[in-house]
């Protein structure tokens, strides 16, 4: 079977193939209707510029550069992409969600119209490959910098910080400690950042420790909790946080919440069901998925000089057993 040509969907959308190549581009002066029916012919007819990804769109997510892992089973990412994929679909597009690790070489040959790129940190060689390829971003978590054809989709993280930071001093926490980092991406240095303001403001020194994926039972948590003004409540950015400070707990003789108030940021509802169920903040993933793909969409069929505005999305703090004193529970 040969294959399909920019003649054959400019004969099939009965317009010229200059017009085909303007729509294709997102450029010219083309009325919408046109557009539309140029894209309904061509992705019916499965045509892309040679070098272009057609009706593909692709998923990254770079959090940890060139290290392998495996960022599906996380509940976020897993949400994240399930809800991409879907958003994909009914905008008729194919979405692929690459594997980490050392892939540069896969980034500078695969056939995609755009990438939604999550959780990149400074300085990501993937998207300097992406970038060099000049395809359309859409970062999930803002970058450092912003070019032409690229937006970004966040949560307010500032913001989520503070208001986990309220509800601990609130239920009587003097000596809050944050996990977050060591990973340099804008969700962990945002949320650092204005733990430290917060820290200044009320006059308490910042305790943050660094996130350990490794230490599956939080024995490196220990030293942290049983030393001189150790913490009465911690804050972990990330889901196996909380596990980690559950386990540690138990083994240093600490009571969840009495002695130890726990939130951390997690997608998953088991948090509910440990003993006691842990306090959770959601960064809502399904509707960041969502949202990414379609400013994608915009990006790769729209005008080129006017991208999308970021859309910033609300979190949801769960507030659990695990950050309310029963003191306070009974009182209320």
């Amino acid at each position: 079977m040969s294959r399909v040509t920019i003649g054959d969907v400019a004969r099939a959308a009965e317009v010229s193939t200059a017009t085909v190549s303007n729509v294709l581009n997102g450029t010219g002066r083309v009325s919408e209707a046109t557009r539309a029916r140029v894209r309904a012919v061509a992705g019916a007819l499965g045509y892309g510029p040679v070098g272009s990804g057609g009706r593909t769109l692709g998923l990254a997510v770079t959090t940890h550069g060139d290290s392998a892992w495996d960022f599906a089973s996380v509940p976020y990412f897993a949400q994240a992409i399930g809800a991409a994929t879907v958003a994909a679909h009914r905008r008729g597009y194919a979405l692929m969600a690459m594997p980490s690790g050392p892939a540069e070489h896969m980034w500078r040959t695969l056939p995609a119209a755009g990438v939604v790129v999550l959780d990149s940190p400074p300085g990501d060689p993937v998207v300097r490959v992406l970038r060099a390829r000049g395809l359309p971003l859409v970062f999930d978590g803002r970058p450092d910098d912003l070019r032409a054809r690229e937006t970004w989709v966040d949560n307010d993280h500032e913001a989520m910080t503070r208001r986990v930071l309220e509800h601990l001093a609130g239920q009587g926490a003097e000596r809050i400690a944050l996990i977050a980092g060591p990973t340099r991406e804008y969700y962990s240095r945002a949320s650092a950042t204005a733990y430290r303001r917060w820290c200044a403001r009320a006059g308490v020194p910042p305790c943050v420790v660094p996130f350990d994926e490794e230490d599956t039972t939080g024995r490196g948590l220990d030293a942290l909790l049983t030393g001189e003004g150790g913490p009465d409540a911690v804050f972990a950015l990330y889901d196996p946080c909380g596990r980690q400070i559950l386990a540690a707990a138990a083994r240093c003789g600490l009571s969840v919440p009495e002695d130890l108030m726990v939130v951390c940021g997690s997608e998953d509802p088991a948090y509910g069901r440990t003993v006691p169920p842990v306090s959770t903040v959601s960064l809502a993933p399904e509707q960041a998925g969502t949202a990414a793909v379609d400013a994608l969409v915009s990006l790769v069929e729209g005008p080129p000089r006017t991208p999308p505005p970021p859309v910033v999305i609300g979190t949801r703090l769960v507030v659990r057993s695990s950050s309310m004193r029963r003191s306070r529970r009974q009182a209320s």
